[in-house]
């Protein structure tokens, strides 16, 4: 018999009838010896457990009385002394069938076979449902969730372990293993800043529900996120959901040859397992290849985007919070940048419909970063010089047929191989997709029938496919058509629609594209006949059936008309809350759907659809800023700019995004008509403003001020503050910028945020108040983490290390080398340079002049001397030049220095960052000029600050020397004197001065 505690306890009898237990006493009873099977249990704690704290009068008699209905049921109860037992396999009941498998799971786990404990783990917990009341297993119930949870994440599947973790954690918030769990899922999968969310919401819980903190161990995972002590791992984009059959020992060598070829490419036809046996590779390699990602690119066919959809699968953004780069249009040389001192297996996966490209840039890649291996799959060679070729065959007979088996078994439980399975599995050339496609057909035919249809229809279906393909590639084909052959209408129809997406489809999107009711339950039958797979609850198709039912496609204007129609209110539905408190949440959903939106922009341009075109731009202009691709859809916005109306906010956002000078100033006259949009505020300011001049700002932005929108009105402030600190009213600006911060604040938005406490710890830190830079710095900080902002991350990690420079040069160490690090993975020499001239203004201070001289000559190679945003750290890296000059006794060297980073600063408008060169000059010029200098320094910088550091060394020497009334006579006087007084006083010409821009002040 079987027997059943878990949910309700049940019986059945070996023909599989159900026995009739009748009531609660009863089925307690039989509960409380099936979780002992085998063993004597004393009739007084049967009577305990079946009656509770009221027995019945004679408990003895009404416990006997049930054993005797349960015997009479042909339930073998023994007696056993002054108790009872019931033999019984404990693999015949549920409850030990499920902790026999959670127990081998957990085992195997230790044994650090994450694949095996997953198999077991999984089957365990298909055994669960809530037990009876009596069975106390809870624990052990999340116990082996938690296990599974870790055997995914083990083998690198990320969104399953998360999936297992999302409901673990809001069923029980305060365990902190799921916690733990969560934390190091969503930094394998490249999603730290949303790690850093979790342990946040953790630390608040456990402080109000049990006033403690967390536990060591996720203190420390905390602090190697902040640290960014991490790989991110990301096998698969979603995980396979059928076993792997078949070519093991082509998996163990392709496996071997990885490590030590820089490129393997998987070659072999449409339908052979090419993408199954990379993924299962991928598995395999993880541990040895932790940073890894793979990249599918059967949606792309336009090589020119092979390189943004690489920076965009590794997380590489195309600028930072402002929308500034120092790249623009240039993915390729970002991703060579990001790479080059990076450990990475790439995997790309259906490389033939653009294999030029793929070939091009993976021979960049190899040739430039020493450290990336390319793990390819294509239908031809990429035919490149460092390529390993792998071919992958059609399937032998035998592992043809056990392929043909685990999957028919999934619809036909119980099935045995015969000989028709034999000839079906040789009819089909051994090709796995093929066979699976046939395999689904076992839910309504018998292997017998089968195999007599495709024999006899073998020849009429290889008719359809080209006489010209390799005969393999028209099997393939042939099968498919018949498949097809057998869906219904309305299942023809979805799976033809379907192909119109690029990144998989829910049910609610298949449902409103492609204009069928029932979209569920159909797209739920294509999965059953292996048209399509589902994860995530997202459906995807194989790109050899992709291209055969896109053949069938009726009417495929108006199906893709639908599906940018679709796109454009998916990215207006979420494009409020960008600006509100759920906006990781909603930049995470645009981005689940991003290869969509932009398969739908690219359509729009190819159609001649331009008005709808602009507005699906528009809608997305928020999205692609804060996620740093911009310069992703700058080609399309100014395709679409050509035949577009010149009219509306859509039409401005899209002139923005393609950035041409001349599309701005056709736009400003829309601008200044009035304009609803809120990001306005933010990009036309920042993008026109060189361009256009200040008055079409300026009237902007007071509009915005004063307007109804909250966002727009912190966001216009925050802009404001920027032209009174490059004039120096710091009190102005800083109330502004304090305004702004507390309505974002209120508002729920990091990213406007993030801005405001930037340009608040610059203010601070120019103004002398380190405490203030320093905490407005860190908060950022964290900010930029939520975002995902690596470019801003390491911006401010370098400007946190120059505040800790003197007094925590330790601290400063730690912020430069972590900024290193994040620079090296975004991809941006400028700031990869920030952090080495910092490690080198260290270098210098300690006495260390070679080292210094090294890291300066490195961070001037990587330094833009024109971008805004590195003016700053170039005025300071000429500097430091002209200090190591000094010490190692050039004093003509300095000078140079010292005059070339102030004629830097001011030419790009970061005039308080003269400060440090003029400061510099003091130590070279006689003492009362060097006074003088002194106070001009105060004036370019536009307030007085403390003496710190090599200024503090120099005043104290000018005060012993002058006299302290001399000194402050000819330091006031510097002071007093106007920036360009200030300017000209050390030698900058008068049009270099009048040339400055002022608008935008500098780092």
């Amino acid at each position: 018999m079987r027997f059943g505690v878990l949910g309700s306890v049940r019986a059945w009898r070996a023909d599989g009838g159900e026995v009739p237990l009748g009531g609660p006493a009863r089925r307690a009873l039989l509960a409380a010896l099936l979780l002992r099977p085998g063993r004597p249990v004393a009739a007084e704690r049967l009577i305990d457990e079946v009656y509770g704290e009221r027995p019945p009068k004679d408990a003895h008699h009404a416990l006997q009385s049930q054993v005797s209905r349960l015997r009479r049921d042909g339930i073998a109860i023994e007696r056993a002394g002054a108790g009872y037992l019931l033999r019984v396999d404990p693999d015949d009941v549920d409850v030990h069938r499920f902790l026999r498998l959670a127990a081998e799971g957990r085992e195997a786990l230790s044994r650090d076979d994450p694949v095996r404990a997953a198999e077991l783990l999984r089957e365990a917990l298909g055994w669960w449902e809530a037990p009876a009341p009596a069975v106390h297993l809870e624990e052990r119930h999340l116990a082996a969730l938690e296990d599974l949870a870790e055997a995914d994440l083990r083998r690198g599947a990320h969104d399953a372990a998360l999936a297992t973790l999302g409901e673990l954690v809001e069923r029980h918030p305060l365990r902190e293993r799921p916690r733990e769990q969560q934390m190091r899922a969503l930094r394998a999968a490249g999603r730290p800043a949303e790690a850093l969310l979790v342990y946040e919401r953790t630390r608040r819980l456990l402080a109000e529900h049990l006033g403690a903190d967390p536990s060591p161990e996720l203190a420390a995972l905390h602090q190697e996120l902040l640290r960014g002590d991490h790989k991110v791992t990301r096998p698969p984009a979603h995980q396979p959901l059928t076993s792997f059959v078949g070519r093991d020992e082509d998996a163990a060598r392709v496996a071997e040859l990885v490590s030590r070829a820089r490129l393997v490419t998987l070659v072999g036809p449409g339908g052979v397992g090419k993408t199954r046996l990379a993924t299962e590779i991928a598995q395999r390699v993880v541990r040895k290849f932790p940073d890894m990602r793979l990249i599918e690119l059967a949606h792309l066919r336009d090589g020119s985007d092979l390189p943004q959809t690489i920076t965009s699968a590794l997380g590489i953004r195309d600028g930072g919070l402002m929308g500034t780069t120092a790249h623009p249009g240039q993915p390729a040389a970002r991703l060579v940048t990001a790479l080059k001192g990076r450990d990475l297996l790439l995997v790309l996966d259906n490389c033939e419909q653009i294999i030029e490209a793929a070939a091009a840039l993976s021979e960049l890649l190899l040739r430039d970063c020493p450290g990336v291996r390319i793990l390819a799959t294509s239908r031809e060679p990429l035919a490149i010089t460092p390529e390993h070729l792998w071919p992958v065959r059609p399937l032998p007979l035998d592992q043809a047929v056990a392929l043909f088996t685990d999957r028919a078994k999934a619809v036909r439980p119980g099935l045995a191989t015969t000989p028709a399975i034999e000839a079906i599995c040789a009819n089909l050339d051994g090709l796995p997709l093929a066979i699976e496609l046939a395999a689904a057909r076992m839910r309504t035919h018998e292997p017998e029938e089968l195999a007599a249809r495709l024999e006899s229809e073998r020849f009429r279906l290889l008719s359809r496919g080209s006489r010209t393909a390799a005969e393999r590639h028209r099997t393939l084909r042939a099968v498919v058509a018949w498949s097809w052959d057998l869906l219904t209408p309305d299942e023809r129809t979805m799976a033809a629609r379907l192909t119109v997406f690029a990144g998989g489809a829910t049910a609610e999107a298949a449902r409103r594209v492609c204009g069928l009711p029932d979209a569920e339950s159909l797209l739920d039958s294509l999965a059953d006949k292996s048209f399509a797979d589902v994860a995530d609850g997202r459906y995807r198709m194989l790109a050899t059936i992709r291209d055969f039912c896109a053949e069938h496609l009726e009417d495929p204007g108006t199906v893709r008309l639908a599906h940018a129609s679709h796109y454009l209110d998916v990215a207006r539905t979420a494009d409020p809350h960008l600006r509100t408190g759920d906006q990781l949440t909603w930049l995470n959903a645009l981005a689940e759907e991003h290869a969509d939106l932009r398969r739908a922009l690219r359509w729009t341009v190819e159609s001649g659809a331009h008005d709808l075109g602009v507005r699906l731009l528009g809608a997305q202009a928020q999205y692609l800023w804060m996620r740093g691709l911009r310069s992703a859809a700058a080609p399309e916005a100014g395709a679409l700019l050509e035949r577009a109306a010149e009219e509306g906010d859509d039409y401005v956002l899209c002139a923005l995004i393609a950035g041409d000078p001349d599309r701005l100033r056709r736009a400003a006259p829309l601008v200044e008509k009035g304009h609803r949009h809120p990001l306005l505020a933010f990009l036309w300011p920042l993008m026109a403003a060189n361009l256009l001049g200040p008055g079409s700002v300026l009237t902007l932005l007071a509009r915005a001020e004063s307007g109804a929108d909250p966002w727009q009105r912190a966001m216009a402030r925050l802009i404001l503050a920027y032209p009174q600190m490059a004039d120096a009213r710091f009190g102005q600006a800083g109330q502004a910028l304090t305004d702004a911060l507390n309505d974002f604040r209120a508002l729920g938005d990091r990213w406007g945020a993030a801005l405001a406490l930037d340009a608040l710890g610059w203010l601070a830190a120019t103004t002398g108040d380190r405490a203030a830079a320093l905490a407005h710095t860190g908060e950022a900080l964290t900010l930029a983490e939520h975002l995902g902002a690596d470019e801003d991350h390491a911006d401010l990690l370098c400007n946190r290390g120059d505040l800790q420079q003197l007094e925590d040069p330790a601290a400063a160490r730690a912020d430069y080398e972590r900024a290193l690090e994040v620079a090296r993975r975004s991809g941006i020499p400028t700031y990869l340079a920030a952090a080495q001239r910092g490690l080198g203004d260290l270098a210098r201070l300690a006495g260390h002049l070679p080292e210094a001289r090294e890291l300066y000559e490195k961070a001037l190679a990587g330094t833009d001397a024109v971008w805004i945003k590195s003016a700053g750290n170039h005025a300071r890296l000429l500097t430091g030049l002209g200090r190591l000059a000094e010490a190692e006794g050039d004093p003509a060297s300095a000078a140079s220095a010292y005059h070339r980073a102030i004629t830097q600063a001011v030419v790009t408008g970061a005039v308080p960052e003269c400060a440090r060169a003029v400061e510099a000059l003091a130590d070279l010029a006689p003492p009362e000029e060097a006074a003088r200098l002194l106070g001009a320094a105060t004036a370019l910088r536009g307030c007085a600050v403390p003496d710190r550091g090599e200024r503090a060394v120099t005043a104290a020497r000018l005060r012993a020397a002058l006299g302290e009334e001399s000194f402050t006579a000819a330091h006031a006087a510097g002071a007093g004197l106007t920036r360009a007084q200030a300017l000209a006083l050390v030698g900058v010409p008068e049009e270099v001065v009048s040339a400055s821009p002022l608008l935008v002040s500098g780092r």
